[in-house]
């Protein structure tokens, strides 16, 4: 596996701080997440294959085993607001004075540094700030936000394992460790260049919702069919385009591209309103359209295309979960859905490995400085 051999302290989180995590996971990485005692309800549904250690960071015991924890480890991934691990005792100057090779993955909503970096914030928020929002809806209605895909797991999540992967590389060559700033702001940002700079094409440039990919076209959009589904139709270029009409017994000949969208999307509403969605699927499947059904999550899973791929992965439970993407050829990811971990399973293998002996051990579980909790087949 490509990250095996790499030891990744996470500091417990949710969202994009776990996928970040979980994807270092994937691809081999020895994922440790450092949890909360007394945590009664764990909402972290992106450990799978991690281990965890529950410590309380509020006794001076608690930090300094986050502190030799993270003497033996290449990374560590905070998701705390700027300021929050300083005062912990825990901040880059402290912990890479012990490790100069240690890589420091700050992922945060608004970075650290700026005027808005000490506020609280979600996916909302920030690509509110990043100017991405605005482009988001449909035309004469508000900007929609496109759930928490965005900042949370494109802008912050993966944009932070990016630089954790650049980090890593540069560190053959130096030797040394860095800090990653990653703010969710400034990946929502980036991921959108493309909008910034096609503001003067074609497809683009007009008010929200009335360009070619959000909505103004008739010819990249969704429709109901007969039976309550949809079909999803991107046919952009003209000769999928042209496919799209014969698929739906239209004339070209009477029927531009470029004719007015309105009347175009009522008369492929009332098309698609003839026939239910497997009908539809059976006869763009035969044709080059870009005209495709949306799925729901168990058909995705299902879909033959994705089977044949591995696109998801299925526990022994009968789980099934989004599967590691890029696929690898010599150093492929798992091929298998492993466990979530339970809070605190593994505290004192954890802590023996990094030389605590059974006495300092138990000192630590009655202190209620670490907890161990018996290890149960977690669901995920």
């Amino acid at each position: 596996m490509a990250l095996k051999g790499i030891k990744v302290i996470e500091m417990a989180g949710l969202a994009p701080a776990p996928f970040c995590g979980m994807i270092l996971s994937d691809f081999g990485a020895r994922v440790i997440r450092v949890d909360r005692p007394k945590t009664l309800v764990n909402a972290d549904r992106l450990s799978r294959g991690k281990q965890s250690i529950a410590v309380d960071l509020k006794k001076p015991e608690g930090r300094e085993v986050v502190r030799k924890l993270c003497q033996s480890a290449d990374v560590l991934l905070e998701p705390f607001r700027p300021g929050v691990m300083e005062k912990l005792g825990l901040g880059p100057e402290r912990l890479m004075k012990d490790n100069k090779s240690l890589i420091y993955a700050r992922l945060t909503g608004y970075g650290q540094n700026g005027c808005l970096s000490q506020q609280a914030g979600h996916d909302i928020n920030y690509i509110a700030t990043s100017g991405v929002l605005s482009s988001l809806g449909r035309k004469g209605d508000k900007p929609h936000a496109p759930i928490n895909l965005v900042a949370d797991f494109a802008g912050g999540g993966m944009t932070c394992a990016l630089g954790i992967m650049m980090a890593l590389f540069e560190r053959n060559k130096s030797g040394l460790g860095q800090v990653i700033d990653t703010s969710m702001v400034e990946g929502s940002a980036y991921v959108s260049k493309f909008l910034w700079s096609t503001k003067d094409m074609m497809i683009w440039g007009k008010e929200r919702g009335d360009n070619y990919l959000d909505g103004g076209a008739a010819f990249y959009d969704t429709y109901k069919t007969s039976d309550d589904k949809y079909m999803a139709v991107g046919s952009l270029e003209p000769q999928f385009f042209i496919q799209l009409l014969k698929g739906l017994n239209l004339d070209s000949e009477d029927i531009s591209q470029f004719d007015d969208q309105y009347e175009m999307r009522k008369t492929f509403t009332q098309k698609f309103a003839t026939k239910t969605r497997d009908e539809w699927t059976e006869i763009f499947d035969k044709l080059d359209a870009c005209c495709t059904p949306v799925l729901s999550f168990e058909e995705a899973a299902s879909h033959p295309h994705n089977v044949e791929n591995k696109t998801f992965l299925k526990s022994e439970d009968g789980t099934v979960e989004p599967g590691p993407a890029p696929k690898l050829s010599r150093t492929p990811a798992v091929n298998k859905l492993l466990p979530l971990p339970v809070i605190g399973q593994d505290s004192v293998d954890i802590l023996k490995e990094i030389g605590y002996n059974k006495n300092m051990i138990d000192k630590l579980i009655k202190n209620n400085v670490v907890e161990q909790n018996i290890t149960t087949k977690s669901k995920l």
